[in-house]
């Protein structure tokens, strides 16, 4: 599904930053994959490839078989529209536009009738508890509503791969709890492929595995079996070698 290869990136400047060096990453379609490592070690230039934000500066990046720095701009803005959902911390969810608006904004893009839209919107509204606040502004929702509006605009158009940065970075740790689930159930049902950029171990326990990063290079990885309370010690305790965490370490329990 995703096969990143010997992917490098080195940002020009008066002093060259080399960001990431020879990362070499396989995702299974259907498999949920966590990506952890102190700040600056380089998971988000990774994501930010792997979303054709950005481009590697040596190595390559194939998605559903098909290399991305290939792509022009045009293939590449609907290459984005139609195979991959974004789903970020701080929601980006536009103000001017009502809940169910926001959601089906990938479809008005794509020029979808009308009908299909609502059809689609309504199922996934239902699907993720939302109903009830289709109608209302940005502003006038909770955190946990705005990310599940969020998850919604990212999945009406059944993508193939979704990408998610810090998704419960601005939540309470019920709201966090929500998101997650959300995403588990949505990857078992649907067989989504997702790749997960966290600092949160609780949030990490969620996946199938978890890679870490550490200075721009691949560390190591981890995989869950059949105890998430295991798989979350063991998060935790890659964490505490990686150094750089102790902020987020600290009163951290998983209910």
């Amino acid at each position: 599904m995703l096969n990143v290869s010997k992917v490098s990136k080195i940002y020009d400047g008066k002093l060259a930053y080399r960001a990431l060096t020879d990362i070499d990453l396989t995702i299974a379609g259907g498999e949920f994959v966590g990506i952890m490592g102190p700040s600056g070690s380089g998971k988000t230039t990774l994501l930010n490839m792997i979303a054709t934000i950005d481009r590697p500066t040596t190595g390559e990046i194939t998605i559903s078989g098909k290399d991305t720095s290939k792509l022009d701009r045009n293939e590449l803005a609907v290459f984005r529209r139609r195979e991959l959902g974004f789903v970020f911390q701080d929601f980006n969810l536009l103000h001017t536009l009502t809940v169910g608006e926001n959601i089906v904004l990938p479809l008005t893009l794509d020029g979808s009738k009308v009908s299909e839209m609502k059809q689609k919107a309504a199922a996934i509204a239902d699907r993720l508890g939302i109903t009830q606040i289709m109608n209302k502004r940005v502003y006038e929702i909770s955190g946990g509503q705005a990310q599940r509006a969020a998850i919604a605009r990212a999945m009406i158009h059944s993508p193939k791969l979704l990408l998610a940065d810090e998704p419960t970075g601005n939540l309470d740790s019920k709201a966090a709890k929500d998101v997650m689930e959300l995403l588990e159930s949505i990857n078992q049902e649907q067989q989504t492929t997702m790749m997960l950029v966290t600092h949160d171990a609780v949030a990490a326990s969620y996946c199938h595995r978890v890679v870490f990063i550490k200075d721009g290079r691949f560390y190591t990885e981890i995989h869950r079996g059949d105890n998430r309370q295991a798989f979350f010690q063991k998060i935790i305790d890659l964490l505490s070698l990686l150094g750089g965490y102790s902020h987020d370490l600290s009163s951290i329990r998983l209910s």
